[in-house]
C-alpha cells in the first residue's frame, strides 16, 4: 500500500445490521446510580466506583455450571468462576476460555440471561468494552507495516482539522496513552447527553469535538493517561490516510486474516442474537439488564465493538502473537512503560504498550487489554507466541465494587497461571 494522504473523511458511518429489539426506551435505574455519574462515565470503560453495600439475594440460576466442549478441565478454575458468580454483588454470568496450541478448555458459571437458566457459551456476542482500543491498534499497526503511517506521524500532518495544540502529539503516543489528550468521554457536554438518553445516536468521528477548546494536559511523551480520546484520534488518522472507513479496515486488517467470524463494529444500541446478556447490579434490587441501554456510536473506536469469547480468543492470540504484524512492528508494539495500566488493571503488575498491555503475574507474563462498560468487564490476553491465550468475561461492571474487582483480578491471574502451567492438555502434534 503506498502511502498517501487523501481528501479528509467526509462523513460516512456504518451502521449495524444486527436484528435487535425495537421500541420504547427502557426505564433504567442504572442512570441514577452513585451520583448519576455510572452511565456516562463508564460508556468507554472508565473505573467509575459506586459506593459497596449488601448484596441482592444471588438468583438459583447462578449456580455452578459444568465446563463446555475443554476435555478433563481444572475443578479449582471452576470452583474460582463460579465462586465470583456467587460472590456479594457478583455478575449473573462468566466464562472463561483457554486455548493451547488449538486445544480449547472452557469454564463458565452462571446465566447468559437472568431467568432462563442459558449457560454462557464461547459463540454468545458480548460489548468487549476497552479491549476495541487492541483493535484499533492493530489497524494503525497494520498501516505503519504497509507504509500508509508512521509511528511518528502526527496529528498536525495527518489530522491538521483537529485543534493546534494537539498538533506535535504523535501516533506512537496516542497508542501508548502518552498523548495529554483530554479525554471527551469526562466532558461535561457528553455525559449530559448519555445522561439524559444512553441510545443518543453520536457522529463518531466527531466526538473529540467534545473537547476541541481545551488544551493538552501535559506535554506529549511526558508522562501516561489513560484517554478514550486516543484510540478516536487513532482511526480518524488510520481513516485519513488511506480514504477508507474504520469499519472496512477492521474487516481487511483484523477479521478477515484472523477469520473473525462475529465481530463487529455497531453504530446503535442493539447487539446480534445469541448474546451474553450484560447486567447492573444495587444492593437489594434484581439485576437490571442493560445489555441494549446504551449506543456503541459513543464508543466506537475506543470502546463500541461487539465480539464473541471464541472471537476475542482468536484475536489476542493474532494480536499479541506475530501473525498479524511485522517483527519491527511489534517490537515498538511491546516497547512497554512500566506502571501504565489498563481500565480496569489486569492482573499482576501492569505496563502499557502500543495498543497492547503486559501483565506481569506471579506465574508469567501474558500481553493483552481489559475492558468494562455497562453490563460487562474483559479479560483477554496471550503469550507472546500467540499459541497461548485466556478470556475471561463477565456479565456485569464489576469496578464499581472494588472488592469484586479485586476478587475478578485474582481469578484473572489464577487463569494465567493455568495458561502459562505445564499440564498435559492432550495435544499431539
Amino acid at each position: 500500500m503506498s502511502r498517501r494522504v487523501p481528501a479528509a473523511y467526509a462523513g460516512r458511518n456504518s451502521t449495524s445490521s444486527a436484528p435487535g429489539r425495537t421500541g420504547p426506551r427502557p426505564r433504567l435505574r442504572f442512570r441514577t446510580a452513585a451520583a448519576g455519574t455510572i452511565v456516562a462515565a463508564a460508556v468507554l470503560g472508565g473505573a467509575t466506583t459506586a459506593p459497596a453495600g449488601a448484596a441482592p439475594p444471588v438468583p438459583s440460576d447462578r449456580a455452578q455450571a459444568p465446563y463446555g466442549p475443554g476435555h478433563g478441565g481444572d475443578p479449582a478454575l471452576q470452583r474460582a468462576l463460579a465462586e465470583l458468580v456467587g460472590a456479594p454483588g457478583g455478575p449473573p454470568g462468566a466464562i472463561a476460555v483457554l486455548t493451547r496450541d488449538g486445544v480449547r478448555r472452557v469454564y463458565r458459571a452462571g446465566t447468559a440471561e437472568v431467568g432462563t437458566g442459558r449457560p454462557p457459551r464461547p459463540e454468545d456476542h458480548m460489548r468487549v468494552a476497552s479491549v476495541a482500543k487492541a483493535f484499533s491498534g492493530a489497524v494503525a499497526l497494520g498501516l505503519v507495516d504497509r507504509k500508509a503511517l508512521h509511528l511518528d506521524d502526527t496529528i498536525g500532518r495527518v489530522l491538521p482539522r483537529l485543534p493546534a495544540a494537539w498538533h506535535a502529539v504523535t501516533l506512537r503516543q496516542l497508542l501508548q496513552h502518552t498523548s495529554g489528550l483530554p479525554d471527551f468521554s469526562k466532558s461535561k457536554a457528553f455525559q449530559d447527553i448519555v445522561r439524559a438518553d444512553p441510545r443518543h445516536h453520536f457522529d463518531s468521528r466527531r466526538l473529540l469535538d467534545f473537547v476541541a477548546d481545551r488544551p493538552l494536559a501535559f506535554p506529549p511523551g511526558s508522562r501516561y493517561a489513560y484517554s478514550n480520546s486516543d484510540n478516536i484520534a487513532v482511526a480518524l488518522m488510520a481513516e485519513r490516510v488511506t480514504g477508507r472507513p474504520y469499519e472496512s479496515l477492521l474487516k481487511q486488517l483484523v477479521y478477515r486474516p484472523l477469520d473473525l467470524t462475529g465481530t463487529s463494529l455497531p453504530q446503535d444500541y442493539r447487539l446480534p442474537r445469541p448474546f451474553l446478556h450484560g447486567y447492573f447490579t444495587a444492593p437489594g434490587e434484581p439485576p437490571e439488564d442493560v445489555s441494549e441501554a446504551v449506543s456503541a456510536s459513543g464508543a466506537w473506536a475506543s470502546g463500541g465493538i461487539v465480539s464473541t469469547p471464541a472471537d476475542l480468543s482468536r484475536f489476542i492470540g493474532g494480536y499479541a502473537g506475530p501473525e498479524l504484524l511485522t517483527p519491527a512492528t511489534r517490537r515498538a508494539q511491546q516497547d512497554f512503560l512500566p506502571g501504565g495500566a489498563s481500565e480496569p488493571a489486569g492482573p499482576g503488575a501492569n505496563a502499557a504498550g502500543l495498543g497492547l498491555f503486559r501483565y506481569t503475574t506471579r506465574c508469567g507474563t501474558v500481553l493483552g487489554h481489559t475492558g468494562n462498560t455497562p453490563g460487562y468487564t474483559q479479560f483477554a490476553a496471550a503469550t507472546r507466541d500467540g499459541r497461548r491465550t485466556v478470556t475471561v468475561s463477565v456479565t456485569s461492571q464489576v469496578t464499581q465494587d472494588p472488592a469484586l474487582l479485586a476478587r475478578l483480578r485474582a481469578t484473572e491471574e489464577q487463569f494465567v497461571c493455568a495458561l502459562l502451567g505445564e499440564e498435559d492438555w492432550g495435544f499431539r502434534p
